[in-house]
């Protein structure tokens, strides 16, 4: 009678190989992942994203196209003499040469898509689980509270890399066949070094951030309110502040100390920075590591006060 009922309930027994905890995190990041994966706005971001993406790409190969086709001669545009002169000056804010602020231009803007999609990601992946009472049903399990953060901050780093790191690579790729591609490789891997730097940075810093946030808020509506404030408002802040009182004001602005410390992995010169009167590299560091430490603090307050059944 109970193989009868073990054939009806189709009961099979555990054929796979046990693991630790830390693949229990793996596990709920892949289906975070797939969860978020079914949002129809987020292929819209991504979408955006790529946007940016090509524009950079063509763009790129239209500079290197002018400087070797159109170097002696002058087109007219709608009876308007164009050099290239003007043309190069046209791109020259985004450094569309190859170089380290070429792909630190590219993140910046991209920056304004993934803002966005994180503050999506952070309440629909962790704010319903607060909402919903799910996170004692995760926590009844024999894993710890950190391999849920952990798993949590893993599924947010895939969507940053994936919108932000992998396109400054193929940006990177592209450049050098266009220029000469047995020397740019060789002499520009640091650059390839600082592009996975950044993605890293940008990769612990903003998951952290975002499940602190989804934490604290749980809701949609609220958590694009405070990200909107945090990156739009403090920036606005910080510029008005560093040019009428001290540019160490702009360390208000988290994603400027981002793209501060991603200027440094990518070995770019603090002079050559734009817009000038930016802080040290140190500072941004600084304040970094400190966004992050509050927020390893306020997580570790906040999950550990969830009552637990087992």
């Amino acid at each position: 009678m109970a193989a009868q009922t073990d054939n009806l309930l189709r009961y099979r027994p555990w054929r796979g190989t046990p693991h630790g905890p830390l693949w229990a995190s793996v596990a709920m990041a892949r289906v975070s992942v797939r969860l978020l994966v079914r949002r129809r706005l987020l292929w819209g971001l991504f979408g955006l994203g790529l946007l940016v993406f090509f524009f950079f790409f063509y763009a790129q190969y239209l500079v290197v196209w002018i400087t070797n086709q159109l170097s002696t001669e002058t087109v007219r545009f709608a009876g308007i003499p164009v050099t290239v002169g003007n043309l190069t000056k046209f791109f020259d804010r985004l450094a569309l040469n190859g170089t380290a602020h070429t792909f630190g231009n590219f993140i910046w803007y991209q920056g304004y898509v993934l803002i966005i999609l994180l503050a999506l990601a952070g309440s629909v992946l962790v704010g319903n689980d607060f909402f919903h009472g799910s996170l004692p049903f995760y926590l009844s399990k024999p894993i710890g509270r950190w391999h849920y953060v952990l798993g949590k901050c893993l599924a947010i780093g895939v969507f940053v890399n994936v919108l932000v790191t992998l396109p400054a690579i193929g940006l990177w790729v592209e450049a050098g066949l266009l220029y000469d591609w047995k020397t740019y490789y060789l002499d520009n891997l640091d650059l390839l070094l600082g592009i996975l730097g950044y993605g890293l940075v940008l990769t612990v810093a903003m998951s952290l951030l975002v499940v602190a946030t989804a934490v604290w808020v749980r809701r949609a509506v609220p958590m694009v309110m405070i990200w909107m404030g945090l990156f739009v408002f403090l920036r606005m802040l910080g510029d008005q502040l560093a040019r009428e009182v001290d540019p160490r004001w702009r360390l208000v602005d988290l994603w400027n100390d981002l793209y501060l410390c991603g200027l440094w992995c990518l070995g770019a010169e603090h002079n050559t920075i734009r817009p000038p009167g930016q802080p040290e590299f140190w500072e941004a560091w600084a304040v970094v590591a400190a966004v992050c430490g509050a927020c390893l603090l306020y997580l570790r307050r906040r999950v550990q006060a969830v009552e637990i059944v087992s």
